[in-house]
């Protein structure tokens, strides 16, 4: 199997004007996922998918590869993410049987050390045909506010550290997802066969979505020594 690492990066953002390319912590956000996917020895080559010339300017310039710019049906607020995974798959990667896409999303900036490398491993090793990334969720969830229901027994209300392995849950946290695309062009989805769940750390299960986002994040960037 090879490992091509897929940065999506369109220009337009509501939340955060020029998101992608925004400085945090000394360098513009995409560059953080760029560095972290040349740095794991089991990524073979790195694409960045974008239709801005300014961003891929800055892709090129870290050491990505963009073979062209993302035509502007791809780069639409409704765009999927697997619409640009499969544009890719098919015209980058000539829809190869061997390839696994690694898909990092630039608002999910902070990654330990071999992170990528651990999430690869994990797949190989079980024989995956997708993966997703996640972090433990302690929090107890309610629904309907105009009749409040709670999806836990809220009469035995369990302390975090008393809840058996079995029963407890996880969040997607949108940082690493690993897919065969054998799989992506016959779902049409980033995940599917046999799923594995690669656990992070709650530090690194921020996706950057708003100025605040961006303070918090950099400030754990900071503490974490990235």
């Amino acid at each position: 199997m090879k490992f091509t690492a897929l940065i999506p990066a369109r220009a337009g953002s509501k939340g955060v004007v020029d998101k992608n390319i925004r400085e945090i912590n000394g360098c513009p956000l995409i560059v953080w996922s760029i560095q972290q996917a040349l740095d794991c020895k089991l990524i073979s080559k790195v694409l960045v998918s974008t239709d801005s010339p300014i961003i891929a300017s800055i892709a090129e310039k870290a050491g990505a590869i963009v073979p062209g710019l993302r035509p502007s049906y791809l780069a639409e607020d409704t765009t999927s993410t697997e619409a640009v995974m499969l544009h890719a798959a098919e015209n980058w990667l000539n829809n190869n049987p061997d390839e696994v896409i690694v898909l990092l999303q630039p608002t999910s900036p902070l990654r330990f050390k071999n992170s990528l490398d651990k999430a690869i491993e994990l797949f190989i090793d079980q024989q995956a045909d997708s993966l997703v990334s996640v972090c433990e969720s302690h929090a107890f969830f309610w629904s309907t506010p105009e009749e409040p229901q709670a999806l836990y027994d809220y009469m035995n209300r369990q302390r975090r550290q008393d809840i058996p392995t079995e029963k407890r849950q996880y969040r997607e946290n949108g940082s690493i997802y690993l897919t065969k695309l054998s799989i992506l062009n016959q779902l049409k989805n980033r995940l599917g066969g046999k799923i594995a769940m690669f656990c992070m750390h709650e530090a690194e299960s921020w996706e950057i979505d708003s100025l605040t986002d961006f303070n918090i994040v950099e400030q754990l960037m900071k503490k974490n020594g990235l």
